[in-house]
C-alpha cells in the first residue's frame, strides 16, 4: 500500500506550515499502528511446508538411495530420446540410460533441457523377455504445483522395497501378486515446473517454458474451449513439442503397459477416458475400467470420489491429454487419471493449500489411502483384463 499526502495551499503561513507538519507526523504515527494491525488480518497464502514435503532434489536423491539399497527389486535411470541400456534385476528390460534430453527451439529461442527419472520394479526375473509379465506405468508430478503426487510415488516405492508397510497389508499375498508384475514409476514428470513452484510460483502447473504437459499430447490437440486459460492450459506449439511429453510417449510405446495411471491433485476422483469428450469407451473395456474404479471408490475412497470420464465428470473438456493418448493411440487396455486430494475451501490463489495437504495427519491419511488404492490396482488389475486383452498385450 502506498499512501500519498497532498498540500492544497500554494503559499502557506509559516505557523500553518508548522501546524500542518505536526498534524502529518501525528497522522502518520496513527496510520502506522492501524496499518500494522490491518496487516495481521490480510489474506495470506500458504507456503510449502518443508517439514512435510521433500524438495525435488532431495526426493530424487532419496529415490536413488532407495534403489541403491534394493538392487534386487529396483532400478533407476534418467531418460532422453536417444537410447542406451538399462537393467532390472540383473537383466535387460528397456533401452534407456541417458540422463538428459536437449531440444533446440527454432526462431532463435534458447535450448530447453528436461530430465525425467524412471524407477522400474521387478522381482524373480526369469528371462530377458519383459512381455511375459503384466506391465503397469505410473506417472506423478505432471503439474508442478501438485507436490502431494510425488510424495505418493515415494511412498509406493518405499512399500515396494519393504522399507515401509501399509496398515493391514498381507505382505505374503502381495508378494505373490508382485511376482507377476513389472511396474515403472515416474516420480516427477515435470521437474522444471516443480522447481518454479519451489522458487515461489506456487500456482504454476506448466513446464519450464510455460506449456501444460497434459495438453501437449496428440489426441484432439490444440482445441480450445470458451473458458480456455493460456496460463493454465497452454498446449504448446504442436503436439509433442515438449521434451517431457516426447520422453513419456517413447517410454509408453516401448514399455507397452497394460495399465496407465496419471496421478494428479485438485479434487478426489477416479477418471477413465475420455477427457476431450463427454463419453466413455464402448463395450467391454469401459466395463472393465469402471468395475475396477467402483471397487476402489468403495474400499479406499469411501464413496467420496467422482467416477467416469474426465470430460463428462470434471466440468470441462480437456484436449491433448496423456490418458486419452494412452487409450486411443498407445492402446493401453486400462488408462486412468486419479485425483487424490483437493481442498475446496482454499482460495483459488492459495494453490499450495488447494492442491496439497498442509498438516501431517491429512498428509498421512492421503498417502495411506491412495497407496492402498494403487496396490489394489496391482492385485486386481490383471484379473479385470480378459484373455483377449492379455493376448493382445503379449501375456501368456
Amino acid at each position: 500500500m502506498k499512501v500519498q499526502y497532498h498540500q492544497a495551499m500554494s503559499h502557506p503561513h509559516p505557523f500553518l506550515l508548522l501546524s500542518s507538519f505536526l498534524s502529518i507526523i501525528a497522522s502518520f504515527r496513527s496510520f502506522s499502528f492501524v496499518y500494522a494491525d490491518a496487516n495481521l488480518t490480510q489474506p495470506s497464502f500458504t507456503p510449502i511446508n518443508r517439514d512435510l514435503y521433500h524438495s525435488s532434489n532431495d526426493l530424487i536423491e532419496q529415490i536413488k538411495s532407495l534403489v541403491h539399497q534394493h538392487p534386487d527389486k529396483l532400478t533407476v535411470g534418467g531418460l532422453q530420446l536417444l537410447f542406451g541400456n538399462n537393467y532390472c534385476c540383473g537383466h535387460l528390460v528397456l533401452p534407456y540410460s541417458y540422463h538428459k534430453q536437449v531440444e533446440t527451439i527454432k526462431a532463435g529461442n534458447r535450448g530447453y533441457e528436461a530430465e525425467i527419472t524412471v524407477v522400474t520394479y521387478c522381482q524373480n526375473w526369469k528371462g530377458s523377455d519383459d512381455k511375459s509379465k503384466f506391465r503397469i506405468l505410473l506417472s506423478f508430478g505432471q503439474h508442478g504445483r501438485e507436490l502431494i503426487t510425488s510424495e505418493l510415488a515415494w511412498r509406493i516405492l518405499s512399500i515396494l522395497s519393504e522399507e515401509q508397510f501399509l496398515p493391514k497389508m498381507d505382505r505374503g499375498s502381495l508378494n505373490g501378486t508382485l511376482d507377476n508384475l513389472i511396474i515403472k514409476v515416474v516420480p516427477m514428470e515435470n521437474l522444471n515446473g516443480r522447481k518454479l513452484v519451489e522458487a515461489g510460483d506456487l500456482c504454476e502447473r506448466r513446464n519450464g517454458r510455460g506449456v501444460d504437459l497434459n495438453r501437449n499430447w496428440s489426441v484432439d490437440w490444440g482445441k480450445k474451449e470458451k473458458d480456455y486459460d493460456p496460463y493454465e492450459e497452454n498446449p504448446g506449439t504442436a503436439a509433442f513439442s515438449e521434451p517431457e511429453t516426447q520422453i513419456m510417449r517413447n517410454l509408453a510405446l516401448s514399455f507397452d503397459p497394460h495399465i496407465w495411471i496419471n496421478v494428479h491433485s485438485g479434487m478426489e476422483a477416479l477418471f477413465m477416458p475420455y477427457d476431450h469428450k463427454n463419453t466413455t469407451p464402448d463395450g467391454l473395456p469401459s466395463h472393465q475400467m469402471r468395475s475396477l474404479l467402483e471397487e476402489l471408490n468403495e474400499v479406499h475412497c469411501h464413496k467420496r470420489c467422482m467416477i467416469g470420464s474426465g470430460g463428462g465428470s470434471v466440468g470441462y473438456l480437456a484436449h491433448g491429454t496423456a490418458t486419452d493418448y494412452m487409450y486411443d493411440v498407445a492402446k493401453v487396455p486400462m488408462a486412468f487419471t486419479f485425483e487424490i486430494y483437493g481442498d475446496d475451501t482454499a482460495s483459488t490463489k492459495d494453490c499450495f493449500k488447494m492442491f496439497n495437504p498442509v498438516d501431517h495427519t491429512t498428509l498421512k491419511k492421503v498417502l495411506n489411502d491412495w497407496s492402498a488404492a494403487i496396490f489394489t490396482i496391482f492385485k486386481e488389475g490383471p484379473h479385470q483384463l480378459d484373455v483377449h486383452s492379455k493376448a493382445g498385450k503379449g501375456l501368456t
